[in-house]
């Protein structure tokens, strides 16, 4: 499983509905278990971003399919980014010459 940070913005109509954001939340999280992803946690943020979302994918594909599922709802535009702990990064630059 992966990590990823999503980084998200209202939309119009999500800014629109922000009273509904936390049970919005719950259902995103469910909605990932369908893709195959968990979302660790979500918090409400302060700046650029509305929100940052922490989730496990079990490969690129189901967090894709996740990520256009969440969009498509109107309520969000989302930028995520892979992460990777220190073992995975230790292995990574094991790799360079």
């Amino acid at each position: 499983m992966g990590t990823y940070v999503v980084l998200a913005q209202f939309t119009d109509q999500g800014i629109r509905t922000v009273k509904n954001s936390p049970q919005r939340a719950a259902q995103t999280a469910e909605m990932g278990k369908a893709f195959g992803c968990e979302v660790k946690d979500i918090y409400w943020t302060l700046g650029q971003y509305d929100l940052t979302i922490i989730l496990e994918a079990k490969d690129d594909e189901s967090l894709t399919a996740f990520g256009l599922a969440l969009g498509s709802a109107g309520n969000v535009r989302t930028q995520t980014m892979r992460a990777f702990n220190k073992t995975e990064f230790s292995a990574l630059i094991s790799k360079l010459p």
